[in-house]
């Protein structure tokens, strides 16, 4: 509470320096931009895209101007891993709620699964979760300062994927 009252009188100190006397405000000092009103070039029955390709304005760039990177490929995947155990949270919930059998009998029902689609079913919810938490403990060592350069940001990324992986692979052994 004290730093942050500190730093206010010293915020406000810098910024009225110089007022009453024969320097003027510094705030002053920046320049001055005029505007005026002007009346809308507007037709009717045209849409935006058509007025702005009337008037030769560029259309914005989007995402595919964009080269893809490793990291914004890792943080749009922790989004979708967490969205996805939102989802697995979610439905096994309602599922609880609204299913006539308990657990026990579904349960029972996997149990008749082929191998390869159990492990395909049991990967597919370990891996959003090995994940999530494995990009989570490195975003909690960004957090912490630390890890932050390039190189070091593409190597934990790298390293991310590796251990996800493992981890993924260990629950699904299980």
């Amino acid at each position: 509470m004290a730093a942050s009252l500190l730093l206010r009188n010293a915020c406000r100190r810098s910024l009225l320096q110089g007022y009453g006397t024969s320097v003027s405000f510094p705030l002053a000092a920046a320049r001055t931009i005029v505007l005026k009103p002007t009346q809308a070039d507007v037709r009717p029955g045209e849409s935006h895209d058509d007025r702005n390709a009337r008037l030769k304005r560029p259309q914005s760039p989007h995402l595919t101007i964009y080269s893809f990177q490793l990291t914004s490929m890792l943080s749009i995947t922790h989004r979708f891993t967490g969205l996805a155990l939102t989802g697995y949270i979610t439905a096994i919930g309602l599922g609880a709620l609204a299913l006539p059998h308990d657990a026990t009998h579904y349960l029972t029902m996997l149990e008749g699964l082929s191998a390869p689609t159990l492990i395909a079913l049991k990967f597919s919810l370990a891996y959003p979760f090995a994940y999530h938490t494995v990009n989570g403990v490195r975003h909690l060592f960004w957090d912490m300062g630390k890890f932050l350069t390039i190189k070091e940001v593409y190597t934990t990324g790298y390293t991310m994927l590796g251990v996800s992986g493992v981890l993924a692979g260990l629950l699904t052994a299980l």
